[in-house]
């Protein structure tokens, strides 16, 4: 499979039977008990990130691109917390729900919300934000992908990936990693040494870092700073 087809089956998974499960997994709806697993781990990496950002006490200065904004989960919390967010997602669905979910809350103009890939990304941001999207290509793409988002930020960049060592990689191989009926695309796990490397090259070093383990869901992050 090349990376178009990696790229092109992201897009249709998202926006069909993936938009469904990971619709429910990021909500607060029943689930099951591996989706509960997913939400909480999701969830503790996103919080991490808000404790770093307000932490700083300048998140009401900052602007911040959220690039795979997913259903909002990130986003959201950033502009209430003062942020000037631009927030997008391959998946037209996902940003439609993240849309509609920010418009509940009263926020209808900020975050701003599109439909764009990670490549198509363009602008300066103080600080720019990927969760919970390299899982979906492999290596030279991630480091591609990387790369650009670094010429993005003028400060910050902020990102977390599966971590791959043996342990994990065992797991992924024994169809435990990323379990579900509706998974449909590939999960690729990055080295932590190739992740720093392409931030170093890129001017980057990296700053903070947290890991996220429950049981079927693993996350490594790291915040890294313009040198």
């Amino acid at each position: 499979m090349n990376v178009t087809d990696d790229k092109t089956i992201v897009k249709d998974y998202f926006n069909s039977t993936g938009f469904d499960r990971w619709r429910r997994i990021y909500g607060d709806g029943e689930v099951n008990k591996v989706q509960l697993d997913i939400r909480t781990g999701h969830q503790q990496t996103v919080d991490t990130v808000l404790s770093w950002l307000k932490a700083d006490n300048n998140l009401a200065n900052l602007s911040i691109c959220d690039a795979g904004c997913g259903t909002g989960s990130l986003s959201i919390p950033l502009a209430e917390a003062g942020a000037k967010v631009y927030a997008s997602d391959i998946s037209e669905k996902m940003v439609g729900e993240a849309r509609e979910k920010a418009q509940i809350l009263g926020h209808p103009e900020n975050p701003t919300f599109a439909v764009q890939d990670l490549e198509t990304l363009s602008g300066s941001y103080h600080t720019v934000i990927c969760l919970d999207v390299l899982i979906h290509y492999p290596q030279q793409k991630a480091d591609e992908m990387i790369s650009h988002l670094c010429s993005l930020a003028e400060s910050r960049i902020i990102l977390s990936f599966a971590p791959k060592t043996f342990a994990f990689s065992l797991l992924k191989k024994i169809g435990s990693f990323f379990p579900g009926a509706s998974k449909a695309t590939r999960a690729y796990l990055h080295r932590e040494a190739d992740v720093v490397k392409i931030l170093t090259k890129n001017g980057f070093c990296v700053q903070r870092q947290s890991m996220t383990r429950t049981r079927f869901y693993f996350s490594r992050l790291l915040e890294a700073t313009r040198q």
